[in-house]
């Protein structure tokens, strides 16, 4: 499993998430399938963290993480980025958040929310300041694995 990814768009993930500290900031990954275990991202979509009470209610959370630890995107938002992408050739392969003051590792909610073939980047944020960016997948038994990152080769530059 691997995700192949830019320099420009993992600054972006970083700049998102730098810019939500101390909430967690969240956000589609639009691209293409290369191969079942190889996807290649080609659009970083931030979107709005709708995490509520109601939310961790409906969803039998009770963790004791605050609500600035947690994330969620309203399913009309998930709608309208999957018929965009679709509309450009392209799919959702994933969804990246941030982790205020903690590792880039998936959280039992994470999991628990978490779909099957879909990446997922976690960039952990701390005082502030983009670190460790780490992507994971759902395995056959709905444990996240690692997932390697693979940054494309910048563009050749033309004589």
């Amino acid at each position: 499993m691997r995700l192949t990814l830019t320099a420009e768009q993992v600054a972006a993930l970083r700049s998102h998430a730098e810019r939500a500290y101390p909430q967690e900031c969240c956000g589609l990954m639009v691209g293409t399938a290369i191969a079942p275990d190889h996807k290649k991202l080609v659009a970083v979509w931030p979107v709005e963290n709708t995490w509520s009470e109601d939310i961790a209610e409906a969803l039998q959370d009770d963790s004791t993480l605050p609500a600035s630890h947690r994330y969620a995107i309203a399913p009309q938002v998930m709608l309208e980025a999957m018929r965009a992408a679709q509309s450009q050739g392209l799919d959702v392969i994933g969804i990246y958040h941030s982790h205020p003051d903690c590792p880039a590792r998936p959280s039992e909610c994470d999991r628990r929310l978490a779909w099957p073939r879909y990446s997922y980047v976690i960039l952990s944020v701390m005082q502030g300041q983009a670190q460790d960016l780490q992507s994971w997948q759902l395995d056959q038994t709905e444990q996240f694995q690692p997932e390697a990152i693979v940054l494309s080769p910048p563009p050749h530059a033309t004589p």
